[in-house]
């Protein structure tokens, strides 16, 4: 399973400004700020937006300046992947070090929902093993047990991160994961379709034609 809350798109409106910065065309701006905040591309700089976005990275590197953030929860498994991602993206973590024994341990903590149910009966005396391991370890502050967590600990286990990036980096996770096996790279492709102007300057799907 994955869950991305708390999403925040920030920076479009001087990432746009930016892209007019080679050619001085501030003026043909007509862009412009919704009554609730939002920013919104007028017909003029999407389109301009759109012909940067398809003609390469080096014309596009306006898409490294509107950045993105979010909560998104997954487990271990899944950030193992996310991890090969390390140019223009930071994530702030729960900590399992210091954090493991803070809480319960309950199915719930673990994503199961592609597990058979045989497998899943036996991965619920796992987690009835570590919440013993825990209790014991609260007793002891042993570091014996703490091992045990730490190395028992399956890669099921869900963390959360606080993350951002870049709608250049987007690009990439995309077009490299919105065909793998994983259910949860699906979910993400599907968050990531969901952001603004995802389809013009991420998927790279051409907007109607205006002048710019």
């Amino acid at each position: 399973m994955i869950c991305i809350e708390k999403t925040k798109v920030m920076n479009l409106d001087m990432a746009m400004h930016g892209a007019r910065n080679p050619m001085n065309s501030w003026a043909r701006s007509d862009s412009y700020y919704a009554p609730d905040g939002s920013y919104v591309l007028g017909p003029k700089d999407l389109d301009l937006a759109f012909r940067l976005r398809t003609a390469g990275s080096d014309h596009r590197k306006f898409l490294r300046m509107v950045f993105v953030a979010a909560d998104v929860t997954a487990p271990i498994y899944w950030w193992k992947e996310y991890d090969t991602y390390k140019v223009a993206t930071v994530a702030n973590s729960t900590s399992t070090m210091h954090k493991i024994a803070a809480k319960e341990f309950s199915l719930v903590d673990f994503s199961t929902d592609h597990m058979t149910p045989a497998t899943k009966a036996y991965m619920e005396t796992v987690v009835g093993k570590l919440e013993e391991i825990r209790k014991h370890y609260l007793e002891t502050r042993s570091k014996d047990d703490w091992y045990d967590l730490i190395q028992l600990l399956p890669e099921s286990y869900n963390q959360t991160r606080t993350c951002t990036l870049n709608y250049e980096t987007l690009i990439n996770i995309y077009y490299a994961r919105k065909d793998h096996k994983l259910a949860e790279w699906h979910t993400y492709c599907d968050w990531i379709r969901s952001l603004p102007y995802a389809r013009e300057l991420i998927l790279g799907e051409k907007p109607e034609a205006s002048e710019a």
